[in-house]
């Protein structure tokens, strides 16, 4: 293009921009990474930022200091397997039909490392792993964005791959094999699959499961004797020291993002699979898996994306069901029509949620294509109200009622109290799903 001596500087610089832009197009913002870190049986109070008088969680307390906090989150169901499971698809249990952690129960007189080895118990755990092959999964999901995705620590569902995830730790056994490394052995998977994403140019999703501060608690020495001093339990301590153990994972974790300039375009996602009451006279827990008490089901969940999510704390209900939607949100993506979470970085439609509503199952199966016939308790929390309603499997046949805002730790029983309460709780909890209407789904 010829241009006179006398074009004007206006028309000058407008014919520049134009050629120019037309030339080198504006660049697209790079996709999110997502990197989602899931606590292993770790209670909700249990950390500085929920001002546990003990526990120490600086690098936690950090990441909720720059998060928006749901204080009043939940897992559907207070087990690790079929929890894990609700997480990576944005299902329910009964809808994913992964509800338990194990196949039916072993034969009796049979000791449970033969019946792990058996071809029985080797084709239940394959038919748990189908129902992962037949719902999308965020790995799946994501991969249709041009993702890559590591799977570390726990992970049920046979080979890494099962799920989705184009690189991994764990190759089938229950509940991870050399998955379980990360965290209490090394981080370095993580970040060399990382600095190969980065190198590539190439979106990631990471997902770390370690198995802490699940048992066995055998944190560093160094961590134990700062709380052996705090607590006549023995048991109480190592649990509390395990909880800083996993805190310093989080603070690697985190600090890798940071040095490699990765934070400000990463969303990261925190919650528990379950939660833990650790009993203070034997390496066990009170009150919380396999149970329908805030002590199992309850969590905070976090979300922080660095110049999109602004950071503060809310008591609006969250539910681990709502990470898939929130991913694919963030992605500009729909959620699929049978998930029931909503984006939680839309504040109209977590303010909209008036409940949330969960389930819990056995421990090993009845049947494991039938999740009604596993069924031990529903439950639906909704304002300061929590109704419990047991099923045929359950220890109790009565429905308990809690006033969980002025009764967090539900010591008081009130449904006899409220029996207006119970009954528009428990039309809405069967609103939500009624497993007398689906026996044989």
């Amino acid at each position: 293009m010829r241009l006179s001596k006398r074009c004007p500087v206006g028309i000058l610089l407008a014919m520049t921009w134009t050629l120019w832009s037309e030339a080198s197009p504006a660049a697209e913002p790079a996709p999110p990474n997502i990197v989602l870190i899931i606590s292993d049986d770790h209670g909700w109070t249990d950390y500085g930022f929920q001002n546990h008088p003990q526990v120490k969680t600086p690098n936690l307390d950090r990441l909720a200091a720059q998060s928006l906090v749901f204080r009043r989150g939940y897992v559907p169901s207070s087990l690790c397997c079929p929890s894990l499971a609700s997480i990576i698809t944005g299902l329910y249990p009964h809808q994913h039909k992964i509800t338990c952690n194990d196949p039916p129960a072993a034969p009796p007189g049979t000791k449970p490392a033969d019946y792990h080895r058996s071809a029985t118990f080797l084709e239940g755990r394959e038919q748990m792993n189908r129902h992962l092959d037949a719902v999308p999964t965020l790995p799946r999901l994501l991969a249709e964005q041009g993702y890559a995705s590591l799977q570390t620590g726990k992970w049920w569902q046979g080979d890494y791959r099962r799920g989705g995830f184009t690189a991994g730790m764990t190759t089938g056994q229950r509940h991870g094999d050399a998955g379980l490394d990360i965290g209490r052995k090394t981080m370095q998977p993580i970040f060399d699959f990382v600095q190969a994403a980065k190198q590539r140019q190439q979106p990631f999703f990471v997902w770390y499961a370690p198995m802490l501060p699940h048992d066995p608690h055998t944190p560093p020495e160094r961590l134990l004797a700062k709380y052996r001093e705090r607590t006549p339990s023995l048991h109480v301590a190592r649990y509390w020291a395990m909880v800083e153990w996993f805190d310093e994972t989080c603070g690697q974790l985190l600090d890798y993002l940071d040095q490699q300039h990765l934070a400000d375009n990463t969303i990261v996602l925190y919650l528990a699979d379950n939660g833990w009451t650790q009993n203070p006279d034997k390496p066990s827990p009170l009150r919380s898996k396999l149970t329908p008490y805030d002590a199992g089901l309850r969590t905070p969940i976090m979300v922080r994306w660095p110049g999109r999510v602004a950071p503060q704390a809310s008591d609006e209900f969250a539910t681990s069901i709502d990470l898939v939607p929130t991913v694919l949100a963030a992605l500009g993506q729909k959620p699929t029509p049978d998930m029931q979470g909503v984006n939680l970085l839309d504040q109209a439609a977590v303010k909209a949620r008036t409940a949330v509503c969960g389930e819990c199952f056995t421990h090993n199966a009845v049947d494991l294509d039938v999740p009604a016939k596993n069924l031990r308790y529903r439950w639906i929390v909704a304002g300061q109200w929590k109704l419990i309603a047991p099923a045929i499997l359950a220890e109790t046949k009565n429905v308990e009622l809690y006033d969980i805002l002025a009764d967090p730790r539900e010591t008081n029983e009130v449904s006899a109290q409220h029996a207006d309460v119970v009954a528009a709780l428990s039309r809405q909890l069967d609103a939500w799903w009624n497993p007398a209407d689906s026996p044989h789904e």
